[in-house]
């Protein structure tokens, strides 16, 4: 553990501390941020009637739509002269999310990664390759800064030029490798294209993520990499990549309560659901300083516990993030995330995993159906016909039996589906492929 006094904090400690936390920042962003003010206002409620953690409750939601209307700094609490680094979202629907760091903020980010890369057994003997985009996305640096305070030994090749990506991996003798999930398949991919077992390379760990991706996927990418591979969670509003990270455990993402206020609420209704209970995860940060955000809803569908992880960690830990509650899909009335296709997918022999769920969207997510685009392995076509039929069959029946929904079902030859060297793009709309 990177701070085994803080990690393994009693529950009763660490909730008083959250609470000194919380009722600071709600100060704070009241006396200083006219939007929380006015909306705290509108609600008859001040600084002093938080309490309790339960008055979290009371608090406003903050939206991406919020991000957007105050753009650029409106959500900013400090002046701009201890602003030090300003990220942000790409911006692909409209004005990006700006997040903004004091000094203060930087160090607490990348010390909230550098626990996390302790906590898969990363120490200052490693090489980290991060092959998250660098530049305004927060995975890149957010990544680097976290292993460089651990003491790590950094690469920072950013995402893409993948050939030259394996040239340094195997020169550099990488032991970490930190990227999506999709681009590590990629590498995984191009390595076998040049005849380079990465199986038996110096690599030892990975940790993935910006993007959903399933149990399935771990095990191939941990199959094809020779390595064992961890998740890692975070959102520009929040902070970027660290904001919740797997342990070798395995069951679930330690969320860092001194910097964090997690709950899960009903995304229909906004409705805080008790413990284990599946819905919308909500976050609000009680340790920043320079854009602290009152309960963010991420969109992202989970479950929490609090129970202690066999680590030894007390904070709180929340489930493999099933996938968005914008991302879901409604075929027939029946509720359909990206990453449980992808999961029965790689239960097929035959299968690759490279895939695109194409939709005719006719009323916001609801479809009538959907048709899942998936790529087959060369061995499929030795005996063409033969292979492809029983393996469009076997993906019939176990997407039905899975879903509930019968899905139509589109085999297509080796690399011919887009490939992302950033976050991967799932779902297509057939007008977005000239259909």
């Amino acid at each position: 553990m990177l701070d085994n006094k803080i990690e393994t904090m009693d529950r009763k400690d660490l909730e008083e501390l959250q609470l000194k936390k919380l009722q600071a920042t709600v100060t704070r962003l009241y006396n200083g941020v006219t939007f929380y003010k006015n909306h705290m206002d509108a609600m008859g409620l001040k600084p002093e009637h938080i309490k309790s953690l339960k008055d979290v409750a009371n608090l406003p939601f903050t939206t991406k739509e919020d991000f957007r209307d105050t753009y650029p700094y409106g959500l900013c609490s400090v002046p701009k002269s201890e602003v030090v680094r300003i990220q942000s979202s790409s911006g692909t629907t409209g004005k990006p999310i700006v997040s903004c760091y004091t000094k203060n903020d930087l160090d607490l980010w990348a010390n909230s990664v550098a626990r996390g890369l302790s906590g898969i057994g990363v120490t200052n003997d490693d090489t980290v390759q991060v092959a998250f985009g660098y530049g305004l996305f927060t995975g890149g640096l957010g990544l680097h800064d976290g292993a460089q305070k651990l003491g790590c030994t950094v690469i920072p090749t950013s995402s893409g030029n993948t050939r030259k990506q394996l040239m340094l991996m195997m020169d550099l003798k990488t032991t970490t490798l930190v990227c999506t999930p999709s681009y590590a398949l990629i590498i995984a991919e191009t390595a076998k294209e040049l005849g380079i077992d990465l199986t038996q390379s110096s690599l030892k760990y990975g940790m993935f993520g910006a993007e959903p991706w399933s149990t399935n996927m771990r095990t191939d990418i941990e199959n094809k990499l020779g390595i064992k591979a961890y998740n890692i969670y975070g959102l520009t509003e929040m902070q970027g990549p660290g904001v919740a990270v797997e342990c070798t455990a395995k069951a679930g993402m330690h969320i860092w309560e001194d910097y964090f206020y997690p709950e899960i609420i009903n995304p229909e209704t906004g409705e805080v659901l008790p413990e284990g209970s599946v819905g919308e995860l909500v976050l609000t940060n009680i340790a920043r300083e320079a854009q602290p955000v009152l309960r963010y809803r991420t969109h992202d569908i989970t479950s929490i516990t609090y129970e202690k992880c066999a680590c030894g960690r007390t904070h709180a830990r929340i489930a493999q993030i099933n996938g968005r509650s914008d991302d879901m899909i409604k075929v027939k009335g029946v509720k359909v995330f990206p990453s449980q296709i992808e999961s029965i997918l790689l239960t097929v022999p035959g299968v690759e995993p490279q895939y695109q769920i194409v939709v005719d969207r006719r009323d916001g997510f609801v479809c009538d159906n959907i048709e899942v685009r998936v790529e087959v392995g060369e061995a499929a076509f030795t005996d063409r016909m033969a292979g492809l039929v029983e393996i469009k069959n076997k993906l019939n029946a176990a997407l039905q039996s899975a879903l509930g929904i019968k899905v139509d079902i589109k085999l297509v030859e080796p690399h011919t589906i887009s490939r992302f060297e950033g976050k991967s793009k799932r779902i297509v709309n057939r007008s977005e492929l000239g259909e």
